[in-house]
């Protein structure tokens, strides 16, 4: 494994000047997704290193990038440069002193996630200042009877977690192809809806950017409002707008007129090619269709990146600051209404011609090989006999809460930054190691790390359909243990009504913790009457 030089170490001052210098530059936080969630660098992107060699190659897809890695002080960014290094990146270079270093010098760490598209949400709302109601005004209209529809702005998956009742889903980046069909008189309110602000701000502003006659009106903290209201939301909605949907050409003129206003270029294939074909700069294409459109045929190379969520997580797609950004539909609507809005995030965005039958060659950017051990598993027909053969240490590499729900019996749960200090600290003399893993991905990364002598590996589910023992440890890994998961996001979705309120004042409070030059990122009019 190549060896990074010190030299490669890098201040936070120098960070913060590349950041600003309008060059490329990927700052990847390889800490874990609960490290990075309890602060992080405003334009930090999630690069956890328990997924590295996955995740690094869709978001970083140039060996050449110029890359700084954020580790917590602690040495795993030095380990996931040569890593990156044996992958071919050439420009890999470690934050010294890591996060803590980042504070030392001054600079904000940000709690949360998506930070970038949560403070824009916020500013949009300033910028264009989008009408919004109350959670009691929407139960008001709603059993007086009062017209209105009621959309609820995110995948469909969290729509059935819990939404509004009478909402209907239809994500973001669904909406300016599928409003009129939803609200047919013009007279009838359109009410938009997510699980805090962001997506209920923004959806609202893509259908009056598009100028819709109805009025269209952000419901104010989504779901987490409604439940801080006392009121009762509904769990496993199936309500969701899927019929197939053929964009009429006043739309496609709206959403043309939508991308001109913001300055996004229409490109033949000629021009979105020679982008591709740039190899000094990154070009991330993209299909913002439904997941079933992108299944069923796309352009050879393409990832999918479904609209509302592209908005509302660039930083899960886009790992490159000052990257350029090609969007495709097939009807020339939602690819430009989306590329208009990511525009006004701060992202060097186009279309194309023909969108995904545009002709195109993308076979530059494959995806990244599909990660498996080197060695099969053991199967769960012979788990139970190599086990009592052997006697291993079992260690439960599943995400944290899924090992506090269930694991097996006996086993310690560890994850890739430290499974060869947990193996080292709980291992006989001469011990052999099983890892339970959830998928061959993760068990090939973390097997990595360990004597490849003396550890094998199985799937955590063949564990259990193997018939062997297993337990619940509901507190263990106890909370600052789960490195792997962010309880500031996710208890608020579970009842936590607390955490709910914690979330929405983080939310609102954004804009107040930024600098300028973290500000100066997005292109929004200081004041807008939209």
């Amino acid at each position: 494994m190549p060896e990074l030089s010190h030299s490669r170490s890098v201040s936070a001052t120098t960070v913060r000047a590349w950041l600003n210098d309008g060059f490329e530059i990927a700052l990847l936080d390889v800490r874990e997704a609960g490290q990075f969630g309890e602060g992080h660098p405003f334009f930090a992107i999630p690069a956890a290193y328990s997924r590295l060699e996955f995740d690094v190659p869709l978001l970083v897809p140039i060996h050449e990038t110029r890359t700084v890695l954020v580790d917590a002080g602690d040495g795993v960014a030095e380990r996931a440069a040569a890593r990156l290094a044996h992958l071919g990146y050439t420009q890999v270079h470690v934050l010294q002193g890591g996060a803590p270093a980042w504070t030392a010098a001054g600079y904000v760490l940000f709690k949360g996630v998506n930070l970038p598209s949560k403070t824009f949400g916020e500013l949009v709302e300033h910028a264009f200042e989008t009408p919004h109601l109350s959670a009691q005004e929407l139960q008001r209209r709603q059993l007086a009877g009062e017209p209105l529809v009621l959309l609820d702005g995110r995948t469909f998956a969290e729509h059935q977690k819990m939404t509004i009742p009478g909402a209907t889903s239809v994500p973001n980046g669904e909406l300016a192809l599928r409003w009129h069909a939803l609200a047919p008189d013009p007279q009838t309110p359109i009410v938009i809806h997510c699980a805090g602000r962001t997506r209920s701000i923004i959806g609202a502003q893509i259908l009056r950017s598009l100028g819709v006659p109805n009025p269209v009106i952000a419901l104010e903290n989504g779901t987490q409002g409604w439940a801080l209201a006392g009121m009762a939301l509904d769990h496993g909605s199936t309500r969701r707008d899927a019929t197939p949907v053929h964009a009429r050409p006043q739309d496609q003129a709206a959403a043309a007129r939508v991308a001109a206003e913001a300055g996004v270029p229409l490109l033949s294939s000629a021009q979105a090619q020679a982008w591709i074909d740039d190899r000094t700069r990154t070009t991330y294409v993209l299909d913002v269709r439904s997941a079933g459109e992108f299944a069923t045929a796309t352009l050879a190379g393409a990832r999918h990146a479904p609209g509302g969520q592209l908005l509302q997580a660039t930083d899960q797609t886009i790992g490159v600051r000052h990257s350029r950004v090609l969007l495709l539909d097939n009807e020339a609507v939602r690819a430009p209404v989306v590329a208009a809005w990511l525009w006004r995030l701060g992202y060097e965005t186009a279309t194309v011609e023909g969108g995904v039958h545009a002709p195109l060659d993308l076979r530059k950017n494959d995806n990244p090989k599909v990660l498996i051990p080197d060695a099969p598993p053991i199967t769960h027909t012979d788990l139970k006999a190599w086990t009592t053969q052997h006697q291993p240490l079992l260690v439960d590499i599943q995400p944290s809460q899924s090992y506090r729900k269930q694991h097996a019996a006996g086993a310690i749960w560890s994850v890739r930054p430290r499974v060869a200090a947990d193996v080292q600290a709980n291992a006989g003399p001469g011990q052999p190691v099983l890892v339970l893993a959830p998928d061959a991905t993760t068990a090939a990364l973390a097997l990595q790390e360990l004597d490849a002598g003396t550890a094998q590996w199985a799937l955590a589910a063949d564990w259990l359909a193997a018939g062997l023992p297993v337990e619940a440890t509901p507190n263990l890994p106890d909370d600052a243990s789960a490195i792997d998961y962010l309880f500031f996001v996710h208890d608020r979705h579970d009842g936590n009504l607390d955490a709910a309120r914690r979330y929405l004042e983080w939310e609102t409070g954004l804009i107040a913790q930024c600098q300028p030059d973290e500000l100066a990122a997005f292109r929004l009019p200081a004041c807008a009457t939209n």
